[in-house]
């Protein structure tokens, strides 16, 4: 098989405009997409706009602010949403199949096992994936909150290659060009320690989608690290997406790091939602970081949160700064009692390092 993809699109494209309605956008994913698989190429779809068609449906022209109103929503156009997705698909003799996630289901390794082995079915039967937040019944502990962040643990949970962020402008800029008349177009970022330095240029969302340009970096963080190429392109054409899958340089291309995190890595990394914090000393910090340690009680300085053993937690230094993710041996009650004595905290088997290197 060649190359295998991730592509998402969002609200702002998919409630459509004046040119071009819902419908038509859709149409012309699929038109893309089945020529993918025409060409032995596999792909996955994450896709936004149940809110958007459920509203459209209940004649609202805002989307609604409260959780009840957004999952009543959701759960009027999530079916519409994938009837125009079969019906366009099936125009191409192409077959696909709703997914609905939720944090939980990557958060816990065996439920992202189960995902991942779905998945991998799904597109060796040459089966189109439209991937989809379960926004009718996640709550907010258990909610990604934006496709970009769902569609990077995807690319990562079904080893893509590519991620292609579809979106409402044409690529990234170094300020938000519609205030900031010295604003430059970035073709390339080619490293996380460029990502990390572009990370406060971006500014969030408009009212109908929840992500803005914060997620859409976030989102290549997670799937660069894990040795995925990102792409972030203007999607309102849908030339550009076949100017993208034909090799041709649009938008701005995140070049994926040379050493990528394993898979359970990655998992550790991006998937789990920390319970807790732990912060450490600088001896403790210099073990993590250079000798590649694992956290013990002895370099612990203050514990934040309720975990449980085997939670997720964030290791901070004494700056503040995030270190890395892991899963705690103990309790923050345990931890409490014994922190700057004895005894493993964090196994390195465990423990992920998210730390961008600082140049020296």
């Amino acid at each position: 098989m060649g190359t295998r993809r991730v592509i998402k699109v969002g609200t702002s494209l998919l409630r459509g405009d004046e040119r071009r309605s819902t419908e038509q956008v859709i149409a012309d994913l699929a038109a893309s997409l089945a020529g993918l698989w025409q060409r032995g190429e596999p792909v996955a779809l994450v896709t936004s706009g149940a809110v958007g068609l459920g509203c459209r449906a209940l004649g609202q022209r805002q989307r609604p602010a409260e959780v009840a109103a957004l999952q009543a929503a959701a759960a009027v156009g999530q079916g519409r949403l994938m009837t125009l997705y079969d019906q366009a698909f099936a125009s191409h003799d192409r077959c696909v199949a709703q997914v609905l996630l939720t944090r939980g289901d990557l958060a816990s390794r065996r439920r992202y096992q189960n995902a991942c082995r779905t998945l991998d079915q799904l597109l060796a039967w040459g089966v189109t994936p439209v991937i989809n937040e379960n926004d009718t019944l996640a709550t907010d502990e258990l909610r990604f909150g934006d496709n970009d962040t769902l569609s990077a643990l995807v690319a990562v949970a079904i080893g893509a290659d590519e991620l292609i962020l579809l979106t409402d402008v044409d690529r990234l800029y170094s300020g938000d060009p519609r205030h900031d008349a010295e604003a430059r177009p970035i073709a390339e970022v080619n490293s996380l320690a460029e990502l990390e330095a572009l990370s406060g240029v971006a500014k969030g969302g408009g009212s109908w989608g929840t992500g803005g340009m914060t997620t859409k970096l976030a989102a290549a963080r997670i799937a660069t690290a894990s040795g995925i190429q990102v792409r972030l392109a203007d999607g309102r054409d849908p030339a550009v997406l076949e100017a993208l899958l034909a090799g041709e340089a649009r938008g701005t291309l995140f070049r994926a790091s040379p050493e990528p995190l394993s898979d359970r890595k990655g998992w550790l990394a991006h998937a789990l939602v920390p319970k807790g914090s732990i912060t450490v000393d600088e001896g403790a910090e210099r073990a993590l970081v250079e000798q590649g340690a694992s956290l013990l009680a002895a370099g612990v300085r203050q514990v934040e949160g309720l975990f449980q053993p085997r939670d997720a937690v964030r290791l901070l230094n004494l700056q503040g700064r995030e270190l890395g993710r892991g899963l705690s041996a103990l309790s923050s009650e345990e931890l409490q009692a014994v922190m700057g004595q004895r005894g493993l905290v964090v196994h390195r088997d465990q423990l992920v390092l998210t730390a961008v290197p600082r140049p020296r």
